[in-house]
Parts: C-alpha cells; sequence; structure tokens
C-alpha cells in the first residue's frame, strides 16, 4: 500500500515541478519578428543595422518581461515576387507575431496583400500612395509619397525656382513621389525622364540640361543614381539646384559630390531632441557612423512593434488591433516623432525635413 500510495505522489510532484518549469519556459521564450528588405543595399543595410539596435536595447531594458526577441530576416531585394514568397513564409510560421518591413514600396505592396487578414506589418521607408488603405494590417512609420511630393515642391517654390527637369526611377517610388511633386510644383517642368535603378550614365541627360537650362533637377531615387547623377552633373558644371527625396538619404558618402544639394529626410542626426539624441549616440557606438533617416526607420518600426507585442501579448490579431488604436495619448515617441496611424495605415502628422549636405552631414534648411 505504501509503494501504491508514494508513486502517484511522487509523478503529481515531477509533473507540477514540470508544469512550473514550462511555465517560466514560456516566459523567458523568445518573441519572433519578422523582417525583410534588400539587406544587400546601402538603404537596406542602415534599415537592418536600426532594427538590430533596437532589438539590443528591447533585449539589454528587458522590455518584454524576460521574453527574448528575435528577427527572422530575409533579403526580399526589393523585388515584389520575393516580398510575396518571403511574406507567405512568414504568414505560415506561427512563431512570427508580425513583420518589420518590408522596406521598398514595391516589395510592401506586394506583400501586404499576403499579410491581409493575417499578419501586421509595420513598413519602414515604403513611401508609395499605392500603400494607403492596401490592407488594415499593413502600416508605415514614413510619410505618404502623395505629402512628400508635396513638401518637396513647395520647398523648391520658397527657394524661387521656376523651371524643373526630373529624373525619376520607374518603380512605384519614383513614380509616385513625381506625380505628387509635379502635381503640386508652381512652375515649368523642362523634362520628365524615367530611369532605372542601375543607370550610371548621365551624361546625356546632364548635357541636355545644360542647353534647356532648368534651374532645379529633382532626382526620385536612391542614393545610388543620385551618386552617379551628382557625379557628371558637378563634371559638366551644371548650374542648377538638386533636389531628391528620402531616397537621397544616403548621397553624402560622396562628400565631394553631394556638397549643396538638397534632401528630402524622414531624420536627420543632428536632430535635438532628447530622444534623436539617445539614438544617434547608441548608434554610433554601436557600428562607428552616424546613422540616417532609413536606420532611424527600422528602429522606431521595431520599437513600436515591441510595444504591441508587450501591450497586448503574442496575437497576432490583438497585436494589429494594438496598433491600429494608438492615439494622441498612446501614440510611441519614436526618434522620427510620435507614431500613431490613420485608419488607411500612414501614420498621423509625419513629413519630411528639408536639409541641405554639408561637409557629409544633413543640416537642416526647414523642419516639420
Amino acid at each position: 500500500m505504501t509503494v501504491i500510495v508514494r508513486r502517484p505522489l511522487v509523478v503529481l510532484a515531477a509533473a507540477l515541478v514540470l508544469g512550473v518549469s514550462a511555465g517560466c519556459g514560456s516566459r523567458s521564450s523568445t518573441v519572433t519578428l519578422g523582417a525583410a528588405g534588400p539587406w544587400s543595399e546601402a538603404f537596406g543595410l542602415m534599415n537592418k543595422r536600426g532594427m538590430e539596435l533596437a532589438v539590443d536595447e528591447i533585449n539589454a531594458r528587458r522590455l518584454l518581461e524576460g521574453q527574448t526577441l528575435r528577427l527572422l530576416d530575409r533579403n526580399d531585394e526589393g523585388d515584389g515576387a520575393k516580398a510575396a514568397t518571403i511574406a507567405q513564409e512568414f504568414v505560415d510560421n506561427p512563431e512570427v507575431l508580425a513583420v518589420v518591413g518590408h522596406v521598398t514600396s514595391g516589395a510592401m505592396v506586394a506583400a501586404a496583400k499576403v499579410y491581409d487578414g493575417h499578419l501586421a506589418a509595420v513598413a519602414t521607408s515604403a513611401t508609395s500612395p499605392d500603400l494607403s488603405g492596401i490592407s488594415p494590417w499593413a502600416f508605415r512609420v514614413i510619410s505618404s509619397d502623395s505629402t512628400n511630393g508635396l513638401d518637396l515642391a513647395r520647398f523648391v517654390g520658397t527657394l524661387g525656382r521656376r523651371r524643373a527637369a526630373i529624373l525619376y526611377e520607374n518603380d512605384a517610388y519614383g513614380r509616385g513621389l513625381i506625380e505628387s511633386f509635379r502635381r503640386n510644383f508652381d512652375g515649368q517642368v523642362v523634362s520628365v525622364d524615367p530611369i532605372s535603378a542601375q543607370t550610371s550614365d548621365f551624361e546625356p541627360y546632364v548635357a541636355y540640361y545644360k542647353r534647356v537650362k532648368p534651374d532645379v533637377v529633382f532626382v526620385a531615387g536612391t542614393e545610388v543614381t543620385g551618386i552617379a547623377f551628382l557625379r557628371e552633373a558637378r563634371r559638366q558644371a551644371l548650374d542648377a539646384m538638386y533636389v531628391g527625396g528620402d531616397g537621397w538619404t544616403g548621397i553624402v558618402a560622396d562628400t565631394a559630390a553631394s556638397e549643396g544639394s538638397y534632401v528630402g529626410a524622414p531624420f536627420t542626426a543632428l536632430d535635438p531632441r532628447p530622444e534623436a539624441r539617445r539614438f544617434v549616440t547608441a548608434y554610433t557606438r554601436k557600428f562607428g557612423a552616424a546613422p540616417d533617416g532609413n536606420a532611424a526607420l527600422g528602429y522606431d518600426a521595431t520599437m513600436v512593434l515591441a510595444r504591441a507585442i508587450a501591450q497586448a501579448g503574442p496575437d497576432r490579431k490583438r497585436i494589429r488591433d494594438y496598433l491600429a488604436s494608438l492615439d494622441a495619448e498612446s501614440a510611441y515617441p519614436g526618434v522620427t516623432g510620435p507614431i500613431r496611424f490613420l485608419e488607411n495605415g500612414d501614420p498621423v502628422g509625419k513629413s519630411l525635413v528639408m536639409t541641405r549636405v554639408h561637409l557629409g552631414s544633413l543640416l537642416v534648411e526647414k523642419s516639420r
């Protein structure tokens, strides 16, 4: 009888110990966010570094109550088809609670259709107007090109520029930005030319501009084509003002070519706000260089999702609902500004900071 009685007690005690261990294990388990972008591109790498810094801080500060946050990152190469495939992988993986990204407009447009109804995704630097309202599960921390093009056109107008030549990368980002710019530019557009993201020979464009004499050249593209254009413009001594949108934040890598150019940026490392200074200090300490707007956006998107998980718990729908519920009082105090969302997933009150390149830095010309 003694043996018969004790064995169930031992088994029960062991079960209780296992149960306690399992409960503790769940509290200290790993929380997974998907992350996707063109990591081989300079702007993609900056996004990823911002995300990684956020993860470091979240885990160091134990913001998820003992749980460890990790990124399951995938390189979508800025390609819509690859982005959609990656999005399906994230949707099918029950460990993925939400997604940081995608980074580019075309990739996010394609991926958002897959996430719809399944997984919240917070895009970083995807600005296409096509994203506005594409899905109640899709959000972004940067303003739409509808707003950005308006800001850029108005800024150019305040400087008295009335003859614009336009170059744009023929993708969702470039087309959306120039459409808004043209609609709001109070002057004459002397030429509009599409280019590819791989265009490197700008000699014929600049030679033509020297004949038609625009007083401003607006380029809607990334820093890759931006630097190539600026080098050729300097070589031919084109007398015009050079302007780019948020895709141009990386042109400071070529200090000689970019000097004096104007950039509509979502963030500048010279921002004096305390939260911005803390971010810049931490980023510089980790990576040995100052962050740009891409890094700041990647950081903010990761941080707002971490807060959503902390507040709503590890449930995909509750995370989405939390993001949608943010208001003026509960907005996340991001380094790019307070973060909350309109019903269409766009951020409330976000706009570009007009900056001018000087000695490899973006100096504020006109704040928000």
